[in-house]
């Protein structure tokens, strides 16, 4: 058996989005991980993933032949470069435009963009701003 890893302390576990064009939606996810500095977990046939998000067809075994509804998915950003670069990436391969980076009113320091992914998924990055602490990066477990 491989090593696997995973995280917890975060409310979700993984998410499934069954999308009508796989190759829009890996062109359009490979650019968006790119730019977030997220590394491509797998992927296969009808499907592919990164971290807690996974991506298939309706034909894969997992989605029972029923696309996905419209979500909003926000991905954390690092600063607000990423959150700049995650926008122009996205758009550049296939996003639209639904919301230009800036300040939210959110709370104080919030910065995020947004844009429509090709099932039209509210895909955001966000940087929440400078914090006065934080106590790990993430919990990382190996099995």
């Amino acid at each position: 058996m491989e090593t696997m890893e995973i995280y917890r302390g975060r409310l979700i576990d993984h998410i499934q989005l069954i999308v009508a064009d796989l190759d829009a939606s890996r062109t359009f996810y490979s650019a968006v991980f790119k730019a977030l500095d997220i590394p491509m977990g797998g992927e296969g046939d009808d499907f592919f993933w990164a971290d807690e998000l996974f991506i298939s067809t309706a034909d894969s075994e997992a989605a029972q032949g029923r696309l996905t509804g419209r979500h909003h998915i926000a991905f954390q950003a690092k600063d607000r470069a990423m959150v700049e670069l995650f926008y122009k990436e996205a758009l550049a391969h296939g996003g639209v435009d639904n919301g230009a980076p800036g300040e939210r009113f959110y709370h104080p320091g919030y910065y995020g963009a947004f844009v429509i992914d090709p099932d039209g998924n509210n895909i955001e990055a966000v940087y929440h701003g400078e914090a006065k602490s934080r106590n790990a990066e993430a919990i990382h477990i190996t099995f």
